[in-house]
């Protein structure tokens, strides 16, 4: 299999401090690789695990995190938060450590019956982002989420499905940072094969790291 050529199916990367929270099981192992300038920092669980977020733009906690690592974090994540940082989890199951929100197992309808719906996008995380290929991959449908979003008050829901569940919020009004949050999605730079689900996931990545950027460059200019 092949790398996608970025070039063609993202927007071009910004700069970003940015740390990932790695279980050292691979899955982080894609946003350590992405390149042009950016900084990512690995940041292993495990005994010795934490969080040192001193300079950082942008947390990454992917999907697939230790959410007991992430609880013994909480007070490195506000902190982190308090200062206007961004954090964007792809991870619903580790949510009760995020301030406000949490993450609900539903699984009442059918996975043949799921689609997903365009929320308030007054951010552009969405822009260029085909929402068809989140809903349906190699023609499996709700393959994206899993349950949904319990939000805190003042998120906005950037995805939902057609009942109503917040799958993806972004929260900029619970505390000076910024949250985005996915019901379990993954997101990240697509590594395999460039099918039209991986390119979808691409472009929402850079649009999320150029979202990060831009809040820094922000908190810098004040």
């Amino acid at each position: 299999m092949t790398k996608p050529d970025r070039q063609e199916t993202s927007l071009a990367e910004p700069q970003v401090q940015a740390a990932v929270v790695c279980n050292a099981t691979g899955a982080a192992d894609a946003y350590l690789a992405t390149g042009s300038g950016s900084n990512f920092r690995r940041i292993p669980t495990g005994p010795a695990f934490a969080l040192d977020l001193d300079g950082i733009d942008l947390l990454l906690v992917p999907n697939g995190t230790d959410h007991v690592a992430m609880a013994r974090a909480v007070p490195a994540v506000l902190a982190f938060l308090e200062r206007g940082g961004t954090l964007a989890c792809f991870d619903g199951w580790v949510t009760p450590w995020v301030p406000g929100h949490e993450w609900v197992m539903d699984n009442q309808y059918r996975t043949i019956d799921v689609r997903y719906r365009a929320g308030r996008d007054r951010f552009g995380l969405l822009e260029g982002v085909d929402i068809e290929a989140l809903t349906f991959r190699h023609g499996i449908s709700g393959w994206w989420a899993c349950g949904y979003i319990e939000a805190a008050r003042g998120a906005d829901l950037l995805l939902g499905d057609i009942w109503g569940r917040p799958i993806m919020v972004v929260d900029t009004t619970t505390t000076p940072g910024a949250m985005i949050l996915t019901a379990s999605g993954p997101v990240g730079p697509a590594t395999e094969v460039a099918d039209q689900s991986a390119r979808a996931l691409d472009r929402l990545y850079d649009n999320i790291l150029k979202f990060a950027a831009q809040r820094a460059e922000g908190r810098k200019a004040t």
